[in-house]
């Protein structure tokens, strides 16, 4: 066999992997195998192509080369390692910029390298489309990680005209492709990267509050397609696979994410949703309704008679970090002979599948999550839903009421429930910036305080029961 041969089949194995790993993804319980199957593949490439180069084949630079990966080795493992899960979804939006702003140089630094031997068309807009996908990728990236980082408001940013400005923008980076193409220019190249940055920040900055995790989904799928475009540029037909397999599924979850709210993607990206708050941040309506609130020992005297309790996790539970205690207490209440299982909602949380990774991180068993559906249709048969951290996926106003925002957003319907506590450090709404009439329900109990530390107490409730 020749080496070439071997090579190719290397690649075949790894493109191989990275779709058995996608499969893996689509289940939290096959989700960690699944990037290990998908690691092993990349470094398989990775090697591959170094042995591609050897004997006679050039392969310029090898020293940078190493010194580069020793930095990102450097730099990702104790990163990823010791991220909160707080920071989860910041820490995936800033990696995914950085693969998108990787295909991009290499784009820019193909075009500077094939222009004099001037190209096929087609070639040169590949090269083009990279620069343009990849540093909008990187630039949205940057501003989503700004807002999840609370480095600057992470509710929408707007200003007159900014839809108008946008597309201005968007079709001046076309035009200027189009003229590159016909003429070649470094100049202009330098011009359309500028242009594609100023494009992903104003892109990125009318979004905000609960439709982040649809943005990073699909500022992921841009960076797919981005790497896509660099595959077609170098002729790697494993960045191609790699590439398409990341924007089609980057698509895919974010057409899903925007039905699971129940708004289209248009909607999801132009509206600015979530840019004013409405709610009244203190406990009582003006047509006189108040809540109800009670203690931790309250809640945990309600759970031991409970038969059947479901846990819908939210944000608020990643903030706390509060899921090791969650999960002691579901299985204090086990042990009691109490069932108890989790209702997950597509778009809780910051990122796509937040709270899977969350409870995963807990060893909570796989089997406990119930999908939204599935948790629906079992929630009438509940004694107590406990909320915690969650706000607008439980909200009734998305079924209920016409003129809310939220309206025809499919939510986990908490209410079906005997009996409702629920978690708040205060009144204030959650991201989507409205009032959750669930609060006002007779049968809903808030528990008022810092969510580790209210389960802290439940739980310790529970057992000395």
């Amino acid at each position: 066999m020749s080496r070439e041969t071997l090579i190719d089949l290397l690649y075949l194995f790894s493109a191989t992997t990275f779709i058995v790993a996608l499969k893996g993804l689509g289940s939290p319980k096959r989700a960690r195998t699944g990037n290990i199957i998908a690691a092993f593949g990349m470094l398989v490439a990775i090697v591959a192509t170094f042995f591609k180069y050897i004997d006679g084949h050039a392969l310029h630079h090898v020293g940078f080369i190493l010194l580069a990966m020793a930095i990102g080795v450097i730099i990702a493992v104790p990163t990823a390692r010791f991220v909160k899960m707080t920071a989860m979804p910041q820490l995936v939006a800033i990696f995914n910029g950085v693969g998108g702003g990787a295909a991009a140089l290499v784009s820019i630094t193909e075009f500077v390298h094939i222009k004099s031997t001037h190209p096929a068309t087609y070639v040169t807009l590949e090269v083009l489309l990279g620069v343009l996908i990849g540093t909008v990728s990187f630039a949205g990236s940057a501003i989503a990680f700004a807002k999840l980082q609370e480095l600057m408001t992470g509710r929408p940013v707007t200003y007159p005209g900014q839809q108008v400005l946008n597309a201005i923008f968007g079709l001046g980076a076309l035009v200027l492709i189009i003229i590159i193409l016909s003429t070649g220019s470094t100049v202009l190249l330098w011009v359309l990267l500028a242009l594609s940055f100023v494009l992903g920040v104003a892109f990125v900055l009318p979004i905000g509050g609960a439709d982040v995790p649809v943005l990073i989904s699909l500022l992921n799928a841009f960076t797919g397609l981005a790497v896509a475009a660099s595959g077609f540029t170098l002729g790697s037909n494993l960045l191609i696979v790699a590439g398409t397999l990341v924007g089609a599924s980057g698509i895919l979850l974010t057409r899903m994410m925007s039905k699971a709210m129940g708004r289209s993607l248009s909607n999801v990206l132009f509206s600015a949703f979530g840019s004013n708050i409405t709610a009244s941040g203190d406990g009582a309506r003006e047509d006189g309704r108040t809540v109800r609130s009670g203690s931790p020992e309250d809640a945990g005297v309600l759970m031991n008679y409970a038969s059947r309790v479901v846990i819908i996790p939210g944000y608020g539970l990643a903030v706390a970090q509060a899921q090791h205690v969650v999960r002691e207490l579901a299985e204090a209440l086990e042990a009691k002979g109490i069932e108890v299982f989790f209702a997950i909602h597509p778009v809780a949380g910051r990122m796509p599948g937040h709270m899977n990774v969350l409870l995963a991180e807990a060893n909570v068993p796989y089997e406990q999550l119930l999908e939204l559906d599935e948790a629906n249709s079992e929630l009438q048969t509940a004694d107590v839903a406990l909320v915690v951290g969650a706000n607008d996926t439980v909200n009734p106003a998305a079924k209920d009421d016409p003129k809310s925002p939220i309206y025809g957003m499919p939510i986990i319907n908490a209410d079906l429930a005997e009996n409702v506590l629920f978690l708040k450090r205060s009144m204030r709404p959650g991201f989507a910036g409205i009032e959750n009439e669930l609060l006002f329900n007779p049968k809903t109990m808030l528990i008022f305080g810092d969510a580790k530390d209210t389960l802290t107490k439940i739980l310790a409730t529970v057992k000395g029961a």
